[in-house]
């Protein structure tokens, strides 16, 4: 049975037919018309597209060494399951993720040893200071807030991440249309003419971040970014010494969703801006494939620094590293009526002006 070859319009995509009084495709949606010869190019290019195909080898980390983690202990908060791992001085008095009392569980075992750490660089002053600075210019916020006595708690931790590296090999298609006006004594005119533009190449990234620890958030965690690979150095336990060290709950193979969708963004923001002299540009099509994808397993130095305001908690994460804090900030509600009452009263002020100069003039 002969199958029907259906092609659509890559203008509004419906369903396009010969038009024999032109001798070209026509979409009757439209009324866009296609030379046979561009069509059957266009056709030829959706025919070689090809999926994405984005797989990796994920046998990060190594085993640990007899002897390495005697001097290791592992906390397990009982309200939120998190296990935190520290060394025999820790002070590991409540969970650096949500406060509550944490609870010693003994010698550490049953996880993969980092690849590298990248140690601390600024202390438990200098996360205070971020934090006062993060408050500078809030004029909602609570005052109280402001309070160095407020801060319940700061805690020093080494977040797990696994690092991926691959090459990309990409072929994007995109719709574009540049637009054309122009008026005569009887009407004005719009020209709209589309594209299909094809872009393809190579892009190699090297240590893509993805946080292994289901408690802290992937936008927290990538709002602090980026951290300097150049300080990193291989694992050893003594970094750990007088810090916690979160341990990955999230393996390499759970992290590779994350790693494909920053890695395919930032692909995709690449070539986009390469196709430029276009009124719109529009990706119909991406094909992405992975060569060389391996992973590795670091600890990223981190300050969470935990507050409270009216029962809720505030969490604050300062990069160990750089110095770059993030976190959300609460309202004060009366201070934001009385700034809206301010606003309103402006607001009204110059309605009065305008309103009493227009009766002037």
């Amino acid at each position: 049975m002969p199958v029907l070859q259906e092609y659509k319009c890559p203008c509004c995509g419906g369903g396009i037919n010969f038009d024999s009084s032109t001798q070209k495709m026509k979409c009757p949606y439209c009324d866009t018309e296609f030379e046979m010869e561009t069509l059957k190019a266009y056709d030829d290019a959706l025919k070689n597209e090809q999926a994405d195909d984005m797989n990796w080898e994920t046998s990060a980390g190594g085993d640990w060494q007899e002897g390495e983690t005697d001097g290791l202990r592992t906390y397990v908060c009982k309200s939120c399951g998190g296990e935190i791992v520290g060394d025999e001085t820790t002070g590991a008095t409540s969970c650096p993720f949500c406060g509550n009392p944490v609870v010693m569980m003994g010698q550490f075992s049953g996880a993969l040893k980092p690849d590298y750490v990248i140690p601390f660089k600024l202390d438990k002053k200098a996360a205070k200071e971020a934090l006062k600075k993060h408050y500078q210019g809030k004029r909602l916020l609570p005052k109280v807030f402001k309070d160095e006595n407020h801060i319940d708690e700061i805690k020093g931790v080494y977040v797990p991440f696994w690092l991926f590296d691959a090459d990309a090999d990409a072929n994007i298609r995109y719709k574009a249309t540049r637009v054309r006006t122009w008026s005569d004594s009887d009407y004005d005119y719009t020209e709209t003419s589309y594209f299909s533009v094809l872009r393809g190449g190579s892009i190699g990234f090297e240590r893509v971040p993805v946080d292994g620890s289901s408690k802290m958030a992937d936008d927290l965690m990538e709002s602090i970014e980026p951290f300097n690979f150049s300080d990193a150095v291989d694992f050893q336990t003594a970094y750990l010494s007088g810090y916690l060290a979160d341990k990955y709950d999230v393996n390499a193979e759970q992290s590779i969703n994350r790693a494909n969708e920053r890695i395919k963004k930032s692909t995709a923001d690449a070539f986009a801006s390469t196709v430029q002299g276009y009124s719109t540009v529009v990706p119909e099509s991406t094909s992405i494939c992975l060569h060389n994808g391996k992973a590795k397993y670091a600890l990223y130095p981190v300050w969470l620094l935990n507050t409270t305001w009216k029962g809720e908690k505030y969490t604050f994460a300062m990069n160990g590293q750089t110095g770059k804090l993030v976190g959300d900030l609460p309202t004060d509600k009366s201070a934001f009526r009385k700034w809206l009452f301010g606003l309103w009263g402006i607001a009204s002020a110059v309605t009065f002006g305008l309103t009493y100069l227009w009766w002037l003039l």
